[in-house]
């Protein structure tokens, strides 16, 4: 009996271990009996596929049983770089052959373009070069004028080209010229076309555009052949291309009107266009453009200002609005884009104005010395009242290369604003205008009727203006600015912030340049007579004094005949300035004449320098008529001085 307790144990052991598992380990866990099984016994031949890593089936993939059977493997020998180099670019060019169909002829073309497009080549030789290259691509320039190298070969070779050759190649690509204006590369060679083209294929390629212009506008390369074919059209093609803005209706009938009708405002009194739909239209048109920000070409700011003119109260606010911020640094380079500017300076909240002015930053000395620019910043320091800021970014921005500001033709602008606002010697009767502009939507009284509206926060309406013109801008109104006291804002931008000393220090250390300089003469002047209203006297009246000196000291230099230099007493721009100093500023006058004139004028009595000497006489101080009378009475009463015809006529 105990024999069979024994064999019946053993048994169940048996079944509770199978595989010979160590009896501690838990049942529940198939797989690793399965993993020592599969370790411990020979895996089946299906098990070779994937074999486990670090078993002894890795071996025949590595060993040597099957190499030993097999075909030996010749090593090769590693290329060098060079070799490398030359392989990837052959691979590189059988894959541009396959992409490119033409690629083999742009090669040709480009070796052809490195030798006609050097400077010292003959005419000749370039004419050969040039004839070459146009039989080469004669039949597929349409095809490869969108690729970069063939439209940089064609752009030389239309430059360069015969009339005759000319003419062909325009023929060719006259069916495509739509298709490459929306090209990458090809827009460059539209434009070259468009620049060699007679008057003629000007009109053909304007004709060619014709209800694709709002589509090219709103496309950063297209709008690009849009502007260069209104910049060359003349007035006839210019409104053509403007008109498909403006509504359907001139889209497609766009004979019904001529050139007597420039403005959008009288095309639509002739064709009795409701303004509801053009607003509509012009809207549809403006906005994407506006998301794009593409806003440098001139077309588009004629398009807004023609559109702000027509537009009611929520529509202009919303356009003025989008472009206040630094687009708008973008736009003031061209009269429309100058006057766009300045409204939305005058009809702009103060949150508006503080973005354009920050817009500005760091490019501050370019907008002053621009033509259109620089009137924009003359709007914004007779408008603006936060004085704080301006100082900050404008003055300081100017103040940082004032020496070259002062002698520029537009620099200068600024600064002659600040000393002697809104003057007819320094400012043309059409800038002046621009500076008093307003929209009738946003002013503070609708011309043509009675009925005020309540004016904007920043602005005060003091009158208004009438005009015949055609321009876009004819029913714009005049305001007047900020609710600062102009000469408080006037008296913080120019003494205040320091821009009146250092300007005055430019003028003591370029007092001879500037009076014999055409544009910073005046600047001079305006500093050395105290600025309009004596702004600078009551606080910087030894500085003044100090350039007073150094002028005088100037023209108390010797004249010298040996120097090639003019003295500033005969000099055409310097003689009248200082003329114009001793009549308006008797303390200039008085000093200038104990420190440089006293006891020499009879070597200053004839020529430019003598209208400078008889100034004395004409001079609205007594005291200094009487001190300069004893010296020249006898020079008068000698024939040797000559007196202004309107001083003799008085004298009598």
């Amino acid at each position: 009996m105990a024999a069979k307790d024994q064999d019946k144990s053993k048994l169940k052991k048996r079944k509770q271990i199978p595989g010979g598992a160590k009896p501690d380990a838990p049942s529940s866990s198939p797989k690793k009996p399965k993993l020592l099984a599969v370790k411990h016994s020979k895996a089946p031949k299906n098990d070779l596929k994937k074999p486990f890593k670090g078993s002894e089936h890795t071996k025949p993939f590595k060993g040597s049983e099957h190499t030993k059977s097999g075909p030996k493997m010749e090593k090769t020998d590693p290329m060098s770089k060079r070799e490398r180099r030359i392989n990837a670019k052959d691979l590189a060019e059988a894959r541009k052959k396959k992409r490119k169909p033409y690629y083999t002829l742009e090669q040709e073309l480009a070796h052809l373009w490195e030798k006609m497009r050097v400077r010292n080549i003959g005419k000749e030789d370039r004419a050969k070069l040039i004839t070459e290259a146009l039989q080469k691509m004669k039949g597929k320039i349409a095809e490869i004028a969108g690729s970069h190298v063939s439209s940089r070969v064609l752009q030389t070779c239309v430059k360069y080209c015969s009339k005759s050759e000319n003419d062909a190649v325009f023929e060719e690509l006259q069916p495509h010229f739509l298709t490459l204006s929306s090209n990458k590369y090809g827009v460059h060679l539209v434009k070259k076309m468009l620049d060699n083209a007679s008057k003629k294929q000007l009109a053909v390629v304007i004709s060619s555009l014709h209800g694709h212009v709002a589509q090219l506008l709103r496309q950063v390369v297209g709008s690009d052949v849009i502007e260069h074919a209104y910049q060359l059209g003349n007035a006839t093609q210019k409104q053509e291309l403007l008109m498909e803005l403006y509504s359907v209706e001139l889209q497609i009938f766009k004979d019904l009107v001529t050139m007597k009708e420039s403005s959008l405002k009288d095309i639509m009194s002739k064709l009795s266009l409701p303004k509801p739909s053009v607003v509509r239209h012009m809207t549809s048109v403006i906005q994407p453009i506006l998301e794009k920000g593409i806003v440098d070409h001139s077309i588009i700011h004629r398009i807004l200002m023609e559109y702000l003119n027509i537009a009611d109260q929520t529509s202009a606010t919303d356009v003025l609005q989008q472009l206040s911020g630094p687009l708008l640094v973008r736009m003031i380079h061209t009269r429309d884009g100058s006057r766009l500017g300045m409204l939305c300076v005058k009809h702009g909240s103060a949150k508006e104005r503080k973005k354009i002015i920050k817009g500005m930053k760091d490019h501050v000395q370019k907008i002053a010395r621009d033509q259109c620019g620089s009137m924009v910043l003359v709007c914004i320091i007779s408008v603006v009242d936060d004085t704080k800021l301006l100082t900050k970014i404008v003055i300081h921005g100017v103040q940082e290369n004032l020496e070259e500001l002062v002698d520029d033709k537009n620099g200068r602008r600024f600064l002659l604003q600040l000393l002697h606002p809104k003057c007819t010697r320094y400012f043309t009767p059409d800038e002046l205008a621009s500076l008093d502009l307003s929209l009738d939507s946003l002013s503070g009284k609708v011309k043509g009727s009675s009925e005020e509206v309540k004016p904007n926060d920043d602005t005060e309406e003091t009158e208004t203006e009438a005009n015949t013109s055609s321009d876009p801008v004819e029913t714009l109104k005049i305001v007047e600015g900020g609710k600062k006291d102009p000469s408080v804002r006037r008296e913080e931008l120019l003494v205040k912030s320091g821009l009146a000393e250092r300007l005055i220090d430019v003028c003591i250390e370029n007092s001879d340049k500037l009076l014999k300089s055409n544009f910073g003469k005046d600047v001079i002047y305006e500093v050395a007579i105290g600025g309009a209203d004596g702004i600078l006297k009551p606080t910087m009246e030894d500085k003044l004094n100090a350039l007073h000196e150094a002028i005088a000291s100037v023209v108390a230099e010797p004249k010298s005949e040996e120097s090639k230099e003019e003295h500033v007493l005969e000099n055409f721009h310097s003689s009248r300035t200082i003329r114009k100093l001793i009549l308006d500023c008797p303390a200039f006058a008085s000093t200038l004449w104990k420190s440089a004139l006293k006891g020499k004028c009879e070597m200053w009595a004839s020529g430019h320098s003598g209208k400078v000497i008889s100034a004395f006489l004409e001079s609205s101080d007594s005291a200094v008529v009487a001190q300069a009378k004893k010296e020249l009475q006898p020079l008068i009463d000698r024939g040797i001085l000559k007196i202004p015809e309107k001083q003799a006529v008085k004298k009598a």
